[in-house]
Parts: C-alpha cells; structure tokens; sequence
C-alpha cells in the first residue's frame, strides 16, 4: 500500500490526536500517505470528501500534536446504512478515485458496527477509542451469551444469559481502551472537589458520569474515595442504597455517591426519564440518572430528617446533583491515553500493510508483560446475528453489598493507573494553566489552520 487514510467517528476522546500521531508516524516509517478524512464517516457521504495530508514528503504536519485533546480532522456520528447498497458502491469510488488502498477508523463499537460493509469493498481497520471502554470482550465467547427476543409483530430486544465461563483477567480481549484513563481522571478530580463541598455544608451529593451500557468510568472514580458507586450493569435496590446511605450520613454528615449515567431501576428500565428521540447513533437520550436518584432520595428521607438533625431546612436542600458531563470526553491525554493511543495507531497501519481487513487493533495485559499491543478480527466480538455490543463490567468487577469494587475490581484497574500520569503532565499544568500569554492571546482553534490545509476529491496526484 502507498496511500491509506485515517477518519476520527463518533464522540470525542482525550487521545484522538495521539492515535492519528502514531498512526502517521508509523506511515512515515513505512513510506505510506496518509489522507485525514474530515469529520469522519460524514466526508465519505460528500461528493468533494474533504481530506487534509497529513504527511507530505513522510513528515507529520505540526498541527498533528498528540498532547491536543479531541481530533484535528472532527468527528461526526453519520454511518453509511449498511442497506444503502448504491451509496456504498459511490463510496467505494470516491475511494478508488483518491487512490486510498486502505481505510482506519478510530472508534468504538458503534464504528466497528458501522465498518463491516465498508470492509467488504476495501480494506478498513479499527484503532480504539472509547472513554466508556466498552470495545472488547471479557473472555472470547461472551458474545455467544446473548439471546435474541421477540417475534414477527412483537418488539425484539436482547438479554444476557448466565455466564457459563470462569473469568481471568488475562483473558480480556482489549483489557483497556484510549480515553478511559483521562476520563476518569477527570472524574476522579471532580468527585473530590464535590467532596470538600458536601463536607462543608453537610451534604448528600450525586456525582453522574458517563457511561450508558458499561459502569467502568464510575468503577474507576474510586480512586476519589465515593463512599457509594452505581454502575449500570447492577439494578438499584432502593432499600439498600438507602440504608448505606443514611449509616454513612450519620457517621460523617456528608455523603458522596457517584453513578454513570445509564444506571438502572428495580424494574430494568434506565433510571430518570427518557426523550423519545435517540441520537444519530440510534442510542436513546438519557436526560439525568442523578436528578432521578435525588427525587428517590428526597421521597425516601422526607424533610424532618435533616430538620431535626439541624443540617438543612428540607431534604432538597441538603441533596444535591452535579453531572461531570462533556469534561471527560475533553482536554489534555494523560500519559497512559497518549502512549497506548499512539501505539495503538501505529498497529492499524501495521495491519492493513499485512492484508489485515475487518479487525481492530487491541491492548491486552498480563502480568509478566505488561500492556502489549495486537489484533482480533471484527466478528470475534460479534454475536450470532452479527451485532457487536458494549462491554460490561464483569459481575465480579463489583460489591453489590457494599456499592463499591471489589477485589477484582482494584485488581484490574490498579494496572492501567499505577503509572497513568507522568512528570509532563504535572510540568504542563504547572507551567501552562496560568501563562500570562493567556491573558494576552485569543484561543486559536486547529480548524483555522486545518481549514487552509483542507483539499477535496481530484485535488491528490
């Protein structure tokens, strides 16, 4: 291959720019071009596809830094239906046309989801990404665990059926994804600064983070010391959460409870009312797990509780609600997102050079080596109707008694942030949150610059 190209789908993560870094990097090394589609799977849908080079004569250009958060080249949740038969064949042209031999994706499942039909008129990789490190597998026939529900005029669905499998770390498939690392760093700073609040002012708080299907932000923001955590894959029993709510309140006169975003009831359905519109991804939007346990806790608790312990004058009063949202997606990669997203890059050019079609990159771990990179084919997490879901927390990742992780839990997350961020990152923050030259200067966007670089198709030679 002498020419491939890189789009960034789906929402935005810390280590974009780092996986577009290694992947150039490494294109250098092998004498490939690189074409930057822009705005993901949206430029292909576009008659001129708009694109920038982002190695000419084998060099990356300067405005590709990996220490940038989110992606030069933008990102969009547009797919190609997979039905649209005639718009996959002028897809397929447009990248004949450029002379692209070679497709990579950075995404998540949903990208990986939406490739295949690509990937049987031209070779196309995926490198990961996903703040909800939910690409990947728990062990190799987790897919075959799901069953499908629902006959002709009923609404069908999926559910999980008991797992048959004994678990071992070692045997995750893509044990940790790029951006999850950053993200929970973020929300980890978060939860603690709401701490000194609650602890202040005698205070219930319900720190929401994200995480539709897959509890591992939440799971991670431990290292902030909640003293409760809810994650979606466990349904919330009402009874406990508030007796554990109500000891630690008497205990310490505040309480700290983080819960992702896609948390569920007793009954199954996702806590908080729903829109009835979805997203462009099909995903329906959540509008607040949080306020939704507010309201249960503020019915359970009643406003002579806090009245006659003199902390706050209504239960309302004394329970409050902060979404960490958009934050996470966002800013500098810590250490960890920048090394492996790189690495992780640098894999997918190595993949399509060796004929690799329909597979993503992975970051495996085990103990004697560490994190290595390698590759699985797309259908290895594929169920029996070809579908690719989310990964969830193993049952044993969690303490359903105490709402916390358990032993397993800490065993797998200690590996990815033992060492997740470095001296540059301390260096950075120190030296560049308060330059006087942000003072002084305006904020120059990379679109200004990638703008003047950008080309549309019959501009390349």
């Amino acid at each position: 291959m002498k020419r491939i190209a890189i789009l960034t789908a789906g929402g935005d993560t810390p280590a974009l720019n780092a996986t577009i870094h290694g992947a150039v990097v490494r294109a250098n090394q092998r004498r490939v071009e690189v074409i930057g589609l822009v705005k993901g799977f949206a430029a292909l849908l576009q008659s001129g596809v708009p694109h920038v080079l982002l190695n000419p004569l084998f060099t990356e250009i300067p405005e590709l830094d990996p220490t940038r958060g989110g992606t030069l080249l933008g990102a969009s949740r547009a797919y190609v239906d997979p039905s649209d038969f005639p718009l996959l064949d002028l897809v397929a042209e447009r990248v004949k046309r450029m002379g692209i031999e070679g497709l990579i994706c950075i995404g998540g499942d949903g990208t990986l989801n939406g490739l295949q039909p690509l990937a049987e008129r031209f070779p196309v990789v995926l490198a990961p990404k996903t703040i909800d490190n939910d690409l990947g597998l728990n062990y190799l026939n987790e897919p075959d665990e799901w069953v499908l529900e629902g006959g002709p005029g009923q609404p069908v669905s999926y559910r999980r059926s008991p797992s048959r499998t004994r678990f071992d770390l070692e045997h995750m498939v893509n044990y940790v994804t790029p951006g999850y690392a950053t993200s929970v760093f973020v929300s980890t700073e978060g939860v603690q600064r709401l701490r000194t609040t609650a602890e202040s002012h005698r205070r219930i708080a319900i720190v929401e983070v994200m995480g539709r299907h897959s509890g591992y932000i939440a799971l991670g923001t431990a290292y902030g010391q909640p003293d409760i955590i809810l994650v979606p894959e466990h349904a919330l029993d009402i009874e406990r959460l508030f007796e554990r709510v109500k000891e630690i309140y008497e205990l310490q006169k505040n309480v700290l409870i983080v819960c992702g975003e896609g948390v569920v009831g007793p009954d199954g359905e996702v806590l908080g009312a729903q829109k009835a519109t979805t997203d462009p991804s099909g995903n329906v939007a959540l509008s607040g797990a949080s306020e939704a346990l507010r309201r249960l806790l503020i019915e359970r608790f009643g406003d002579d509780y806090f009245r006659r312990l003199r902390r706050a004058e209504s239960a309302a009063a004394a329970i409050f609600t902060r979404k960490v949202g958009h934050t996470q997606r966002g800013g500098r990669p810590i250490l960890f997102d920048r090394v492996y997203g790189g690495r992780l890059g640098a894999c997918a050019v190595d993949m399509l050079l060796e004929g690799q079609n329909n597979a993503f990159a992975t970051l495996d771990w085990k103990p004697a080596a560490g994190f290595t990179v390698g590759s699985a084919h797309a259908n290895s997490l594929r169920d029996r109707w070809g579908l690719i879901h989310a990964r969830q927390l193993h049952p044993s990742f969690y303490d359903r008694e105490l709402l916390r992780p358990s032993q397993i839990g800490i065993e797998y997350l200690m590996p990815i942030f033992t060492r997740a961020v470095g001296h540059d990152d301390l260096e950075y923050l120190r030296h560049a949150t308060f330059d006087p030259g942000n003072l002084l200067r305006p904020y120059h966007s990379v679109n200004t610059d990638i703008n003047k670089l950008m080309r549309y198709l019959g501009s390349l030679p």
